[in-house]
């Protein structure tokens, strides 16, 4: 059984799934091939006469690498072609091939579809999912992760030692742990050579 803390392992659960049901529409219409995660890159070049990958990108609202693995997996199952800009051969443009266009009526129809079937779903929980992705959106940019997630204890604290109580400059993270365990066991020796011990 999943941990039910395990957020992210949960969400590609979901998200797994969710593009599995779709993606098996598709196959059933005689496309084994096509992706869900495709659908709004064809919908965003069908209002185009092509676009560089940076645009796709921020059309599509993620980053250029994955837009780049994306179009170059729809170039491979014919859906897009790349051609050179018109203004600069170096720049490549990305636009829908002869199969892309003719899917497009298809992809119209699986989008109202699976947008309905969204909406329906959204409506039998207790908030709607898109409320709530929009409010870890905004949350995430107000503070990301990185920010929220508090770092490790050091060995001396785990330890119930204060982290300047041996002498140690330990920095959480460039401290040789062996090191450390060395310094405390120098220390131990010499403590106890004195006759005292560290309580």
């Amino acid at each position: 059984m999943v941990d039910p803390l395990a957020i992210g392992t949960r969400m590609r659960q979901l998200l797994d799934a969710m593009e599995a049901d779709i993606a098996a529409r598709y196959a059933a219409q005689g496309v084994p091939d096509y992706r869900p995660r495709y659908s709004p890159v064809m919908r965003l070049l069908a209002e185009s006469d092509g676009l560089p990958i940076r645009r796709i990108a921020a059309g599509v609202g993620v980053t250029h690498s994955a837009a780049s693995q994306t179009v170059a997996q729809m170039a491979q199952s014919g859906l897009v072609e790349s051609v050179p800009g018109a203004h600069d051969a170096r720049q490549r443009i990305v636009r829908l091939a002869e199969r892309g266009r003719r899917l497009l009526p298809v992809v119209e129809e699986e989008w109202t579809a699976t947008t309905t079937a969204m909406t329906e779903l959204d409506a039998e929980l207790s908030t709607p999912l898109h409320r709530v992705l929009t409010e870890l959106d905004a949350a995430l940019a107000r503070r990301p992760l990185r920010d929220r997630i508090r770092p490790p204890a050091s060995p001396l604290t785990r330890l119930g030692w204060p982290e300047c109580a041996l002498g140690w400059p330990y920095d959480g993270e460039k401290s040789d742990t062996r090191a450390y365990s060395r310094h405390v066991d120098r220390r131990a020796a010499n403590q106890a050579a004195k006759g005292r011990r560290i309580s």
